[in-house]
């Protein structure tokens, strides 16, 4: 049973971020995930009782899954190949889990912002930022590692882009071009 409550919990999580981006997150009604998802209020409810407890645990989620990431990081030597996994992973991540999350944050800020749920998303992506960076490096190649982490970010957002590649391949690109930044060459 604890299954199936899970599934329809993120499903409801899943058309609720979907709803958030289409229509933005002031115009989206409980209801209007509730029809989007076939199911009544009521039910709805039994999960979640209001859109900011849905969007709450939406971000609470990408913060465990950036938590996780940060820590195994801290664990790896700093090396180049560990660099590029770090980079590989965080690619991995917005493919699998975080893209439509950070499309929505990029789009929605002041809601956001506005978020306790929000303010430790900025904490994780500030996190994130550091791994890369080599111990006593130059302010140049700090700055390279940080920006790394932004090039893959941003290769999941279309509109900053005009450029004709689907998202696998604007996904690609932007690793490729992130692995450059960091690389001891």
């Amino acid at each position: 049973m604890a299954g199936r409550r899970t599934d329809t919990r993120e499903r409801i999580q899943q058309v609720a971020l979907e709803l958030f981006a289409e229509r933005g997150y002031d115009k989206t009604s409980l209801q209007e995930v509730a029809d989007r998802l076939e199911i009544t209020r009521p039910a709805l409810y039994y999960h979640f009782r209001t859109k900011e407890a849905i969007l709450a645990s939406i971000v609470d989620g990408l913060g465990d899954s950036i938590d996780e990431l940060v820590g195994w990081a801290r664990e790896q030597p700093s090396t180049v190949e560990s660099r590029r996994e770090i980079l590989r992973r965080i690619a991995g991540l917005l493919e699998n889990q975080w893209r439509p999350l950070f499309r929505f944050a990029q789009v929605n800020q002041g809601v956001m912002r506005d978020m306790p749920a929000g303010a430790r998303l900025q904490t994780g992506v500030i996190s994130m930022l550091s791994l890369l960076a080599v111990p006593g490096a130059d302010a140049v190649r700090q700055f390279e590692a940080r920006l790394a982490v932004f090039a893959v970010i941003l290769g999941s957002v279309p509109f900053l882009f005009e450029m004709d590649l689907d998202e696998s391949e604007r996904a690609r690109v932007a690793l490729e071009v992130a692995t450059k930044l960091i690389s001891d060459e």
